[in-house]
């Protein structure tokens, strides 16, 4: 199956075809905000982002910008090829449960050692995700945990059609 063709950035933006593979975990100064069931779960002035081709960002943040009690450990393990193995996490608040809602990777390879027990969160489980007061939209396809914001231009894996890419 081909790719098709990206979608162009404007000034401004990023392409998730101009990331790299396998992926690049860099810091970022970007206010991380999470509300779940009514409740402001996650306030992070700052956080990581991995950054892999036709993926939009994931955003991983430290447990010290999490709200106390809402993590509740899953059950299962899923493996990345880049980052190793990833424990889920149950969201929870306010009488709600997200199950398996975030993730993170205790002991991670040595190339995302800075995000070992920082944790990412589906966007489409919670209530709203913003980075730098910005609404993001979910990567499609419930299966990725990237963010989409108006600064990130696809066309991203887990469209429909995608699968082979």
């Amino acid at each position: 199956m081909s790719t098709p063709p990206p979608i162009m950035p404007d000034n401004g933006q990023e392409s998730v075809w101009d990331y790299p593979r396998p992926p690049r975990l860099e810091h970022v100064g970007k206010r991380i905000e999470i509300v779940f069931a009514g409740e402001r779960i996650v306030d992070a002035p700052q956080c990581f982002r991995v950054l892999e081709t036709s993926h939009p960002p994931v955003y991983y943040i430290s447990p010290a910008f999490i709200a106390p009690g809402v993590l509740r450990s899953a059950a299962g393990s899923s493996i990345c090829e880049w980052k190793g193995r990833a424990g889920y996490w149950d969201v929870t608040a306010n009488g709600r449960i997200a199950a398996r809602a975030a993730w993170h990777y205790q002991t991670p390879t040595s190339a995302f050692a800075a995000i070992a027990g920082y944790f990412a969160f589906y966007a489409g489980l919670m209530d709203r995700c913003t980075v730098d007061e910005e609404i993001v939209t979910p990567q499609p396809g419930g299966f990725y945990g990237g963010w989409i914001t108006s600064g990130i231009v696809g066309l991203f894996k887990g469209e429909p059609g995608s699968m082979g890419w």
